[in-house]
């Protein structure tokens, strides 16, 4: 007589985990939306039927997975605002801090941001993190 080892709600961990592998693989981060629904589906595809998932850990993993949504939204929308606020530095002055530790002065020409990194400031022919940015003037009193 075999006997297998189930999780809480009745799904095999072992298949759940080979889904979740697999899933992974495809997938850039484990933290987003994607990925979490596709491990809730492998979930309620390999558990067991005569262990069928209780109802309250399927409405904490729903629950769950609208947090995931919205703090993706929240993401979008920082992002927005980090672009805006940089944008909004085109035509200053910046007292900004190099590669090698020397402080320099331009003004901004452009600004962009890259996915999730911070936004990069064009300071002449130079590419500025915002971070490194140590003094904003106008450019009229510069």
């Amino acid at each position: 007589m075999t006997s297998s080892v189930s999780g809480a709600n009745g799904a095999d961990p072992a298949k759940a985990l080979a889904a979740a592998k697999a899933t992974e693989s495809k997938s850039k981060s484990l933290g987003d939306k994607d990925t979490f629904m596709k491990l809730l589906v492998a979930q309620l595809k390999y558990q067991d039927p005569t262990k069928p998932a209780d109802s309250t850990a399927f409405l904490a993993q729903t629950a769950q997975f609208t947090q995931v949504e919205k703090l993706e939204d929240m993401i979008g929308m920082l992002q927005a605002q980090r672009m805006i606020g940089a944008s909004s530095l085109v035509g200053k002055t910046v007292t900004y801090m190099d590669e090698t530790g020397a402080m320099n002065t331009g003004v901004i020409t452009a600004a962009k941001l890259n996915g999730d990194s911070e936004p990069t400031l064009k300071v002449g022919n130079t590419d500025v993190q915002l971070s490194k940015v140590t003094e904003v003037t106008d450019t009229k009193t510069a």
